[in-house]
């Protein structure tokens, strides 16, 4: 019962079969995140995977980590930005910038399936899940959400039952930079939380995809495997052959 999942929600189908871009179709010079990346995605016939969080002014950006450093070379929290700010900041040295999430809306129209993970920071996994499924109020196309942190799930299951929702997680055991204590990676590792959140999928990192307790919750609920990061065509094929939704970085399928 701890691992348990939600079996036949009708409307997971329509993500079935889609071939998912990290982030965007990038690389060659195309920012991760970008809405470049989107268009190339969509383009070539691919869904898409993005990150969202929510800024200062409860506006939605996509950008996969909370700092800039990384992305676009500043010392700064996007959590700490409002929506003007955004033009300041250029990514990955290109002229680039940080995406509203309305805008990705706008631009794929319904064309592209969504994979959309919620990065909450600070406590604010409520408001964040509440102001992603109030822009989603109003697009038609396919799409579901996922988070690492199971308080974004409870609160999908409680609030918006009727939206497909996923649970990400990894073998913790195996990620050096994690800091969290033995009993909470096993919890998440193992899908342990799934009794409050009770997901529609369970997304997994590639390489861990053999860890007991995300082999177990697939095999005894039968539910619905989205994997990351695939980076060669031998392990996209594996993937799909083991019934995997594929997200892909770096190749084309």
């Amino acid at each position: 019962i701890m691992i348990r999942c939600r079996s036949g929600h009708p409307k997971l189908e329509a993500p079935r079969g889609w071939s998912y871009a990290h982030r965007g179709l990038h690389g060659d010079g195309v920012p991760e995140n970008s809405m470049e990346a989107f268009r190339r995605a969509k383009e070539a016939g691919f869904g898409i995977e993005l990150d969202v969080h929510l800024m200062a002014d409860e506006n939605l950006a996509v950008i996969h980590d909370a700092s800039l450093k990384r992305t676009a070379g500043a010392d700064v929290f996007i959590e700490d930005l409002i929506t003007s700010d955004l033009q300041d900041y250029c990514l990955e040295g290109t002229e680039e910038r940080i995406p509203e999430f309305s805008q990705v809306l706008e631009l794929l129209a319904g064309d592209a399936p969504l994979i959309i993970e919620l990065k909450a920071e600070r406590g604010n996994c409520a408001a964040l899940c509440e102001t992603v499924c109030k822009a989603l109020d109003f697009y038609s196309g396919v799409f579901c959400i996922e988070s690492f942190d199971p308080r974004c799930i409870a609160w999908l299951k409680k609030h918006r039952p009727e939206l497909i929702r996923g649970q990400l997680a990894e073998n913790y055991f195996a990620t050096p930079k994690s800091k969290l204590p033995w009993y909470l990676k096993l919890t998440l590792a193992g899908h342990m939380m799934n009794f409050l959140t009770v997901p529609d999928f369970i997304s997994y990192r590639f390489s861990d995809r053999r860890f007991f307790g995300n082999v177990l919750c697939r095999r005894l609920w039968g539910a619905q495997g989205v994997t990351w990061t695939i980076k060669t065509k031998r392990d996209y094929d594996t993937a799909v052959a083991e019934g995997w939704i594929p997200i892909f970085e770096g190749f084309l399928p």
